[in-house]
């Protein structure tokens, strides 16, 4: 009987156990998170880019979509929904899955294209050049470039002189234009349009009616401004006095470096020093 017992009360507490345990790890199950492991797993809704965006595009339904993003990582400044950015222009190229920021948006009545990303009290100059003026392709949307400018007054090509007229100006766009040539034939010219001051702007107008100009590349990190004289074609290649031309015969007294005097003679083609 003591044994039955034994085992009947056995049961039951193990019955009991097991009953709290299976309570306790029920209610833990269903208890609400705490404000912070809530916060780890809430998720936002955010606007990206669906494809690839160039610079000045209009946002259209078929440009952005929405994904869920860790509310802990959501960027400042970020676009929530679709219609907050449908009809915007971009003032800058957005990449394929990256989330739209408003800093990167212009307002919806600014529209789109080349307008809205250029500064207030700043203007679009475009130039038209060649492959080696556009340092063969190298001047695109985000480079910095210097601007020179070489001028032949008259006939006179001594006087041809080259300058550096605009330092570290910024590209806007690079394209291409197609235009007729002298007989009347269609061809391609690239043009390159420049962010510059209204000053500026007389500048590199006048330098590409009235000269030539060629665009240098620098480094983008690069701020610094050179000081510079400019060159003449006079003075490019600096000689000394011109050599007096040698007789085609008799003969011709000349300094030696050591001090003696040599004496050149000539006999038609053939020619004799003679040093004393």
């Amino acid at each position: 009987m003591r044994r039955k017992r034994r085992k009947w009360m056995a049961l039951v507490l193990a019955l009991v156990s097991g009953g709290a345990a299976g309570y306790l790890a029920l209610g833990y199950m269903n208890r609400p998170l705490s404000p912070r492991s809530a916060s780890a797993n809430a998720m936002s809704h955010i606007v990206v880019a669906s494809r690839d965006l160039p610079l000045g595009t209009v946002i259209a339904p078929g440009d952005v979509k929405q994904i869920e993003w860790p509310s802990l990582t959501v960027p400042p400044g970020y676009a929530a929904s679709e219609e907050d950015v449908i009809g915007r222009g971009l003032i800058t190229p957005v990449s394929a899955n990256e989330p739209l920021m408003t800093a990167k948006l212009a307002d919806k009545e600014a529209g789109g294209g080349l307008p809205i990303v250029i500064p207030e009290g700043m203007r679009a100059v475009s130039v038209k050049v060649d492959e080696v003026i556009g340092v063969a392709g190298f001047v695109l949307p985000g480079t910095r470039v210097d601007v020179l400018v070489t001028l032949t007054p008259g006939a006179d090509r001594d006087e041809a002189a080259t300058r550096v007229i605009l330092q570290n100006v910024q590209a806007l766009a690079s394209g291409q234009t197609i235009q007729r040539n002298a007989n009347g034939e269609p061809q391609t010219a690239t043009v390159i349009t420049l962010l510059v001051t209204p000053e500026q702007a007389e500048k590199l107008t006048l330098a590409a009616t009235e000269g030539h100009i060629q665009l240098a590349l620098r480094n983008t990190l690069d701020m610094a401004e050179v000081e510079t004289d400019g060159i003449k074609a006079a003075t490019l290649v600096r000689t000394g006095a011109a050599p007096q031309p040698a007789p085609s015969s008799g003969r011709a007294p000349r300094r030696s470096t050591g001090g003696g005097t040599s004496v050149i003679t000539y006999n038609g083609a053939e020619r004799t020093v003679t040093t004393f």
